[in-house]
């Protein structure tokens, strides 16, 4: 956490120093601050800083592009005339260790158009997932397992 916040205030004092008071001079800024961050200290809460800010940095384009994906074949199968959809709900078992990341993983497959998380189990080891497309349902959970979940333990380790 501290790094963190080391991170802001060298992007704050960037921003200063460079008289660039808006989201592109905070951003290089923080840029700026994080590679400060790496060079100067190398301890273990530094390196995980590190290591989950890269991790968060991989996330988003992959979010994205799932969102873009997913959005792009429910659209197709609203403006075609022949039904695309073969819906179904799937049994995802978890390997996440806390609420957080589970609650992480359950919004992003809510959030991402064609699929809903239904209900997770009471010994929190196995998410209900409801898909519009299902071809194969162990193809669905293994694109789970090794998209979403996989990141979503790197970055809430």
């Amino acid at each position: 956490m501290t790094a963190f916040l080391a991170n802001i205030l060298l992007a704050l004092a960037w921003m200063a120093l460079t008289d660039s008071f808006h989201a592109g001079g905070f951003a290089t800024g923080f840029l700026f601050g994080f590679f400060v961050i790496w060079i100067g200290r190398r301890d273990r809460q530094t390196a995980s800083y590190h290591r989950r800010l890269l991790a968060i940095a991989g996330f988003i384009p992959y979010f994205i592009k799932e969102m873009v994906v997913a959005n792009l074949r429910v659209a197709y199968d609203v403006l075609t005339p022949r039904d695309h959809m073969k819906p179904g709900i799937v049994a995802v078992p978890l390997e996440l260790e806390n609420d957080l990341q589970i609650t992480l993983l359950a919004t992003c497959i809510t959030l991402t158009p064609g699929t809903l998380s239904l209900h997770i189990s009471e010994d929190r080891h196995t998410l209900y997932v409801h898909a519009m497309y299902i071809d194969d349902p162990q193809q669905l959970v293994q694109e789970i397992k090794q998209g979403f979940e996989q990141r979503i333990r790197e970055i809430v380790q």
